[in-house]
């Protein structure tokens, strides 16, 4: 059975680089066909998709956090990890990690 556990900073301050990783268990993230998906929610709105890895290590974002996200990876240790650059307050919300399952999400707060 697959499972993901988000971890995340927490709190953040605007303009930082804050990283999520997700570790995954059950299920290697290196299979072939299968993505890895990072996904946000602010709040008092609907889920927002932000980008995968896939099994080979490729790499899709959507347009609007293309130039500030990157998604990485640690096969070692099954784990993804999401990077988001020069986070504003609009970044705050959950961030949950899925593929097969979803992760319990973790909260991401942008504030001075």
């Amino acid at each position: 059975q697959v499972q993901l556990q988000e971890s995340g900073p927490g709190l953040v301050l605007p303009s930082q680089t804050p990283s999520l990783t997700c570790t995954v268990s059950g299920f290697s993230i290196t299979t072939d066909g299968f993505y890895w998906s990072w996904v946000r929610q602010a709040p008092g709105k609907g889920l927002e998709w932000i980008g995968y890895i896939s099994g080979s290590g490729n790499t899709h974002f959507t347009p609007s956090l293309k130039s500030r996200a990157t998604i990485s990876r640690d096969t070692s240790k099954n784990q993804f990890t999401l990077q988001l650059n020069s986070v504003t307050p609009e970044d705050t919300g959950v961030y949950y990690c899925f593929n097969l399952e979803w992760g319990q999400g973790t909260q991401v707060t942008v504030s001075s």
